[in-house]
């Protein structure tokens, strides 16, 4: 993908990154960077803080470099509350590591922090996502970080005169005894914890627990603890040599760790700041900003419930970080599906735009070969139709797609797009919104048509056994009302004859269904079966 450097913004990443990596530490591996805190469910906008570099890491193996994905769990850090839903008596945990939390009731996993990365980390593994993850309880414990840590306590009126710069007017006072580095309680396990004092010399540091406990460790064999978001940033950036790690909107403003970090991590630990992109928030349609301290969010693993792998990446890739864009869980998903199977044609018959084809590319496979598809994709909305007249019946599912596709010998050939159809109708679609199809005809409704709606009936009917087939059908129905009105079936629509046709849906889906709207009716027309219909409709 070389020759699309100058039309997608992964290519115009890498081009940087590569050119950055080559002038900082040439030779080495690039690195690129994510982190995530597995406080809560890891959600759909989460999901942007890794297939950003993902991508681009991506697109750099493509070229033949060494570049490897860091992933660091943020496991380390505190449990800030009890999240709705979980037993109260958690908040005994609040200020623990959250690899020090029991997982929550009913959970297989060890602790609360294994028991949301394990989603993430399949949801990964189905995207594609290859990546080298870093446990920070692992790292700190292991006293992998024990120099830094020194160093960050040795800075500390540096590191205090940085962030002194972006305090408010109302912080302006200066923080006596400031120091970056935060024990955990010996007893209680907490954080609740505050340095008394320090001796670099002998790297003796004395603490105070709100628990009223106390003591005084050295620092040089002290594992129990962990450096402050702001300085532990930058701090892995020097140490990690980062070269590219995207961040949220939230960390660009005035005083956030990006903007402080950048300047802690030349300063203090003679590092530099990756490139980092800031991208914008991943929303939901008909739902607001997602949250997952809220708890009730949806996950990647929730998205690939309804959706294809490549489907998924697709959303990531075509737009730039620092455009925002929804993922659709309701209608919306059938329109995004049509948009998808559009760009596969254009992308066969070489029509798609540079761009265009580069999304595409990277949504369907990555440089270790490709994601797995659909042999015999069925459009979306079709399949979903199928799936809720049918209830999800396999034989009479496997009659309908060969009457779509005759070369189909098997449901297998359709999935896993039609697995993830059912989902959707089977978790998505509101009961009182699924389509039941009549089990007899509508007596008193077929008593009270007119001469002029049984003659449209008569002209459907007599049609079905010859445009037995999706394109056909939908010829069918919508050259009924044109027949009827005089007009050839290849008439241009008149507002007049969009009325008739509107009309005649209606009376089909009343007859069918037993209300006003459903499925599109070419798709319900096959799914109910020729016989059924004939049966149905009175004629």
């Amino acid at each position: 993908m070389a020759d699309t450097t100058e039309t997608d913004w992964v290519s115009r990443f890498a081009d940087e990154v590569i050119s950055e990596a080559e002038r900082r530490a040439p030779g080495k591996p690039i690195v690129c960077a994510s982190g995530l805190s597995p406080s809560g469910p890891i959600h759909l906008g989460n999901l942007r803080e890794v297939m950003t570099p993902h991508l681009v890491a991506d697109e750099i193996r493509r070229r033949g470099h060494d570049c490897v994905h860091l992933l660091s769990w943020d496991d380390y850090d505190r449990f800030r509350r009890v999240p709705a839903g979980i037993d109260p008596s958690w908040a005994d945990h609040i200020g623990k590591p959250l690899t020090s939390v029991p997982a929550p009731p009913g959970s297989p996993h060890s602790s609360w922090a294994e028991h949301f990365k394990a989603p993430m980390t399949e949801a990964l593994a189905e995207l594609g996502v290859t990546f080298t993850g870093i446990s920070q309880t692992e790292q700190y414990t292991a006293g992998t970080y024990r120099e830094q840590i020194l160093l960050a306590m040795r800075e500390r009126e540096r590191i205090n005169a940085v962030l002194a710069r972006y305090r408010t007017k109302d912080t302006k006072e200066e923080v006596a005894d400031y120091y970056p580095y935060k024990p955990y309680c010996e007893l209680c396990e907490r954080d609740l914890t505050t340095v008394t004092a320090y001796d670099d010399d002998s790297t003796e540091l004395a603490y105070t627990c709100e628990c009223g406990f106390g003591e005084t460790v050295r620092l040089a064999e002290h594992d129990r603890g962990k450096l402050v978001w702001k300085v532990d940033w930058p701090m892995r950036w020097a140490h990690e040599g980062v070269v590219f790690e995207p961040s949220g909107v939230d960390h660009h403003s005035p005083g956030s760790a990006w903007i402080v970090g950048g300047q802690i991590v030349g300063e203090v630990f003679g590092g530099e700041r990756p490139i980092g992109p800031m991208y914008a928030f991943v929303g939901i349609t008909g739902m607001a900003k997602m949250s997952s301290s809220k708890g009730d969010v949806p996950t990647p693993a929730d998205a690939l419930e309804i959706m294809e792998a490549p489907v998924l990446r697709w959303l990531y890739a075509r737009r730039k970080p620092s455009q925002s864009f929804k993922i659709a869980f309701d209608q919306e998903i059938q329109r995004l599906y049509d948009e998808w199977d559009s760009l596969g044609r254009k992308v066969a018959t070489e029509t798609a735009q540079p761009a265009e084809l580069a999304a595409y590319e990277r949504a369907v496979r990555t440089s270790e070969g490709p994601l797995a598809a659909t042999p015999r994709p069925v459009p979306y909305r079709t399949l979903a139709s199928i799936v809720d007249i049918t209830t999800g019946d396999d034989d009479q599912t496997l009659r309908i797609l060969r009457d779509l596709d005759a070369e189909l010998t098997s449901l297998d050939e359709a999935r896993p797009r039609l697995d993830r159809a059912q989902r959707w109708i089977d978790t998505q679609v509101p009961a009182d919104q699924r389509t039941r199809v009549r089990e007899s005809p509508d007596t008193d409704l077929l008593a009270s048509l007119d001469e002029a709606e049984r003659d449209s009936l008569r002209l459907l009917v007599d049609g079905l056994d010859e445009h037995w087939s999706l394109d056909g059908l939908t010829t069918l129905v919508y050259g009924v009302p044109k027949v009827r009105a005089g007009l050839d079936p290849d008439a241009k629509a008149t507002p007049e004859l969009k009325a008739a046709q509107r009309a005649f849906f209606a009376l089909l889906y009343r007859l069918l269904v037993g209300q006003d709207t459903g499925p599109r009716l070419p798709t319900l027309l096959l799914a109910v079966g020729a016989d059924r219909v004939r049966k149905l409709v009175g004629v």
